[in-house]
């Protein structure tokens, strides 16, 4: 997988200007999260390399960028929680998962 990495505002608007013709993930990560490692995990084992035809992914560690992740949850009108995977399209969050529930599956559907 070719996360790139979500580290300062800026990007999210690029990511709202990217979506409009391709979608996006950003997975809120906790590193020091058990359910957070294992959804990433699952993410990651099921990723083919097809799939970044039609999806970007972004990675955003939230333990180090706080005030990114709480940025993210107010500016897509969504409560922050961890882990989280958001799909964003035309500059909104269409859909997302968090905990135990985020499946790849799911969020390619969208």
């Amino acid at each position: 997988m070719n996360w790139k990495q979500l580290t300062d505002l800026i990007q999210i608007e690029s990511i709202d200007e990217q979506s409009i013709t391709k979608s996006v993930l950003i997975f809120k990560h906790s590193t020091r999260c058990s359910i957070s490692s294992a959804a990433l995990n699952r993410i990651e084992r099921n990723w083919k390399e097809e799939y970044n035809d039609y999806l970007d992914v972004y990675y955003l560690d939230l333990l180090q960028y706080r005030g990114l992740s709480n940025f993210i949850a107010e500016h897509y009108k969504i409560i922050h929680q961890s882990p989280q995977a958001l799909i964003i399209k035309g500059g909104k969050c269409v859909f997302y998962q968090t905990h135990s529930e985020i499946n790849l599956n799911d969020l390619l559907a969208v």
